[in-house]
This record gives C-alpha cells, sequence and structure tokens, in this order.
C-alpha cells in the first residue's frame, strides 16, 4: 500500500527534525540524514506496507528521526528505544514539533534491557522493527550484529536495518544464524557530516544496504 505522503515532501518534514546537540562517539551518535530515513521508510511501506496501522520499534533512536518517520506513514503506534537521555529529550521535543502523537520514547540499555526476563513480555511483541544501528568502530566491532540479534527477538514478522555495504556477505552469513531470510532492497550513499573533533574531513560517504530481515 503506497504512503500517502509524497517523497519529497516526506523528505521535506524529516528536514525539520534536531540533531544531537553534544553527539557522544562512544555511543556513534550521528542522526539518521533526511535523506536517508525519507527512503529508507519510503521503501518499507511502499513495498512491503510494514508501517501503515503495524506496531513498530525503533532500536537506538537518537533524536527520533525514524520514530518519528513511522509515525508520518501512520504507523499505529511507534516506541523508540534509545539509551541517552540528552537525546531522548530531543526526540520528545522534536515529537512535539511535528505534532506527531502516535509516538513514546523510552530510555533503556537496547543491548542489555530489552530481552531481559523482565522485558519478556516485548518479545515478539512488534510487527515491524527498524534500525540505523551504529556501525562498529576497532572497540566495538560487531555492535551492528547485537543490535539485530536484539531486533529479531523483538519482531513478530520483519526488521529492517542499514548496515555498510562492504559488509554484506558477512550479514547474509549472520541473517541465517539468526534464522532469518535476508535481503538486500536498496542501495544508498550515506553522507556522513563531520560530528567529531577527530575527523578531518566535512563529510565523508558511506555505501550502506538497506536489508529486509524475514523471520522464518
Amino acid at each position: 500500500m503506497t504512503a500517502t505522503i509524497k517523497l519529497k515532501k516526506f523528505e521535506e518534514y524529516l528536514q525539520s527534525i534536531d540533531s544531537f546537540e553534544n553527539p557522544k562517539i562512544l555511543l556513534e551518535q550521528y542522526i539518521t540524514p533526511s535523506h536517508i530515513a525519507s527512503h529508507f521508510l519510503y521503501t518499507i511501506q511502499n513495498n512491503y506496507d510494514d508501517i501503515r496501522d503495524k506496531l513498530v520499534a525503533d532500536l537506538g533512536a537518537g533524536t527520533g528521526m525514524l520514530t518519528i518517520g513511522s509515525a508520518i506513514l501512520d504507523a499505529s503506534h511507534v516506541v523508540g528505544f534509545e539509551i541517552d537521555s540528552e537525546a531522548l529529550n530531543i526526540a520528545r521535543f522534536n515529537a512535539d514539533e511535528m505534532e506527531v502523537t502516535n509516538v513514546d520514547f523510552v530510555q533503556c540499555d537496547v543491548l542489555n534491557e530489552l530481552i531481559s526476563d523482565e522485558n519478556r513480555k516485548l518479545h515478539k511483541a512488534f510487527d515491524t522493527v527498524i534500525l540505523n544501528p551504529p556501525f562498529g568502530t576497532k572497540k566495538n566491532s560487531g555492535i551492528d550484529i547485537e543490535f539485530l540479534k536484539v531486533a529479531t527477538q523483538l519482531s513478530n514478522h520483519s526488521v529492517y536495518s542499514l548496515h555498510k555495504t562492504s559488509t554484506r556477505n558477512y550479514i547474509q552469513k549472520k541473517a541465517k544464524e539468526l534464522n532469518c531470510k535476508g535481503e538486500v532492497i536498496a542501495e544508498l550513499r550515506y553522507n556522513l557530516d563531520s560530528s567529531y573533533k577527530f575527523h578531518k574531513k566535512a563529510s565523508k560517504d558511506i555505501e550502506v544496504d538497506v536489508w529486509k530481515f524475514t523471520l522464518l
């Protein structure tokens, strides 16, 4: 079922979402660019009808780009899970400014709390789980797969995630280990703005795959 808003207008809405004030390097905090977010979510809805009227979870929601975007595309409800309280304050402000009411933001450690015994009720509770996970650095290599593992436990149907194109074969292997059918449904170019002092260039282009994981 096609989205009720044009892609260009959708991207314009997302451009008004505020980013991190003080991005934390250990959390790999970069806002998902509006161009990437709009195409990512639009593909999920238009090609697979996995947002409208669905219960959606956004893991590592940051300042709310994908959470709010899903709400605009008429999800029945969206829950954005995020560990950082500063990011959540901005996310809630963004939701208020965008006048979306079908969202909640929850502060939690995605990797350690969401699949704990205390939160067993969340197991397979969401129709669709979306995430733009940390790509991982030398200090936290493989963190994107850890996020993906959690996502597959929360979803009862599909997971959509962004991963570096250079890791495609590795991601496909991990999908099989997670008992999922993994397929690349789009290829995008991620323009990463300079956010930290150690960045020497104003921006850096990274090729990313949009993955759909169907639970088997």
